[in-house]
Protein backbone atom coordinates (compact mmCIF):
# COMPACT_ATOMS: atom_id res chain seq x y z
CA UNK A 1 0.00 0.00 0.00
CA UNK A 2 1.35 3.40 -1.12
CA UNK A 3 1.20 5.83 1.47
CA UNK A 4 -0.39 9.78 0.25
CA UNK A 5 2.57 12.62 0.76
CA UNK A 6 1.59 15.60 1.48
CA UNK A 7 2.66 18.99 -0.89
CA UNK A 8 5.13 21.28 0.87
CA UNK A 9 2.18 23.57 0.76
CA UNK A 10 0.70 21.42 3.43
CA UNK A 11 3.48 20.63 4.98
CA UNK A 12 4.40 24.93 5.86
CA UNK A 13 0.36 25.20 6.65
CA UNK A 14 0.49 22.54 9.03
CA UNK A 15 4.34 23.63 10.36
CA UNK A 16 2.58 27.18 11.25
CA UNK A 17 -0.07 25.70 13.00
CA UNK A 18 1.88 23.80 15.65
CA UNK A 19 3.03 26.03 18.63
CA UNK A 20 6.99 26.81 18.54
CA UNK A 21 7.48 25.26 21.94
CA UNK A 22 10.84 24.09 22.51
CA UNK A 23 9.32 20.30 23.96
CA UNK A 24 7.69 20.33 20.78
CA UNK A 25 9.40 18.07 18.39
CA UNK A 26 8.19 17.53 14.40
CA UNK A 27 9.71 14.70 12.92
CA UNK A 28 8.40 12.47 9.48
CA UNK A 29 5.39 9.23 10.59
CA UNK A 30 3.79 7.10 8.01
CA UNK A 31 5.86 9.32 4.96
CA UNK A 32 4.19 12.00 6.24
CA UNK A 33 5.09 14.75 9.24
CA UNK A 34 3.97 14.51 13.05
CA UNK A 35 3.74 17.17 16.03
CA UNK A 36 4.87 15.12 18.95
CA UNK A 37 5.74 16.33 22.74
CA UNK A 38 7.24 14.17 25.08
CA UNK A 39 7.41 11.02 22.68
CA UNK A 40 3.93 10.95 22.23
CA UNK A 41 2.16 11.95 18.84
CA UNK A 42 -0.42 14.92 19.21
CA UNK A 43 -1.01 15.71 15.43
CA UNK A 44 -0.16 15.30 12.08
CA UNK A 45 -0.57 15.09 8.41
CA UNK A 46 -1.66 12.30 6.25
CA UNK A 47 -1.14 13.58 2.70
CA UNK A 48 -3.16 16.76 2.71
CA UNK A 49 -5.29 15.93 5.82
CA UNK A 50 -4.78 16.65 9.01
CA UNK A 51 -5.27 14.25 12.29
CA UNK A 52 -5.30 14.97 16.19
CA UNK A 53 -5.35 13.04 18.95
CA UNK A 54 -8.44 13.48 21.08
CA UNK A 55 -10.71 11.48 23.47
CA UNK A 56 -13.82 10.22 21.37
CA UNK A 57 -16.35 12.66 23.07
CA UNK A 58 -13.96 16.12 21.94
CA UNK A 59 -14.06 14.31 18.35
CA UNK A 60 -17.74 13.98 18.28
CA UNK A 61 -17.57 17.61 17.42
CA UNK A 62 -15.41 17.56 14.75
CA UNK A 63 -16.93 14.46 13.29
CA UNK A 64 -20.40 16.00 12.63
CA UNK A 65 -18.59 19.08 10.74
CA UNK A 66 -17.63 16.74 8.18
CA UNK A 67 -14.27 15.00 10.06
CA UNK A 68 -13.92 11.26 9.75
CA UNK A 69 -11.95 8.71 11.72
CA UNK A 70 -7.91 8.63 10.99
CA UNK A 71 -7.53 5.61 9.23
CA UNK A 72 -4.21 5.31 7.99
CA UNK A 73 -4.92 1.98 6.56
CA UNK A 74 -8.30 1.33 5.51
CA UNK A 75 -10.47 0.07 7.91
CA UNK A 76 -8.14 0.50 10.77
CA UNK A 77 -9.11 3.47 12.24
CA UNK A 78 -6.60 4.55 15.24
CA UNK A 79 -8.12 5.12 18.20
CA UNK A 80 -7.51 8.61 19.82
CA UNK A 81 -7.12 10.58 16.46
CA UNK A 82 -9.51 12.17 14.23
CA UNK A 83 -9.24 13.83 10.98
CA UNK A 84 -10.14 17.69 10.73
CA UNK A 85 -12.58 18.29 8.05
CA UNK A 86 -10.52 18.37 4.59
CA UNK A 87 -10.84 22.28 4.73
CA UNK A 88 -8.80 22.51 7.46
CA UNK A 89 -5.80 25.00 5.84
CA UNK A 90 -9.10 27.61 4.71
CA UNK A 91 -10.19 27.66 8.54
CA UNK A 92 -6.32 27.85 10.63
CA UNK A 93 -8.22 29.30 13.85
CA UNK A 94 -10.98 26.53 14.34
CA UNK A 95 -8.12 24.17 13.57
CA UNK A 96 -5.37 25.32 15.54
CA UNK A 97 -8.05 25.12 18.45
CA UNK A 98 -7.95 21.58 18.04
CA UNK A 99 -3.98 20.93 18.17
CA UNK A 100 -4.16 23.34 21.47
CA UNK A 101 -6.23 21.09 23.02
CA UNK A 102 -4.16 17.48 21.61
CA UNK A 103 -1.52 18.87 22.89
CA UNK A 104 -2.91 19.20 26.26
CA UNK A 105 -4.05 16.45 26.21
CA UNK A 106 -0.84 14.95 24.85
CA UNK A 107 1.47 16.48 27.08
CA UNK A 108 -0.48 15.57 30.71
CA UNK A 109 0.71 11.69 29.47
CA UNK A 110 3.48 10.04 30.66
CA UNK A 111 6.50 10.98 28.37
CA UNK A 112 7.89 7.69 26.33
CA UNK A 113 10.84 6.13 27.20
CA UNK A 114 13.24 6.48 24.39
CA UNK A 115 14.40 2.99 22.59
CA UNK A 116 17.94 2.53 22.38
CA UNK A 117 17.80 2.22 18.44
CA UNK A 118 21.79 1.22 17.94
CA UNK A 119 22.11 -1.45 20.85
CA UNK A 120 18.23 -3.30 19.95
CA UNK A 121 19.28 -3.61 16.18
CA UNK A 122 22.72 -4.81 17.20
CA UNK A 123 21.28 -7.33 19.09
CA UNK A 124 19.26 -9.04 15.93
Amino acid sequence: MKMPKPSEQTKAAFTKLVPGDPAITLKPMFGNLAAFVNGNMFAGLFGEDLFVRLPDAEAQPIMKSGGRPFEPVAGHAMSGYVMVPASWQKKPDAVRAHITRALTLTRAMPAKAKKPAAAAKKKR
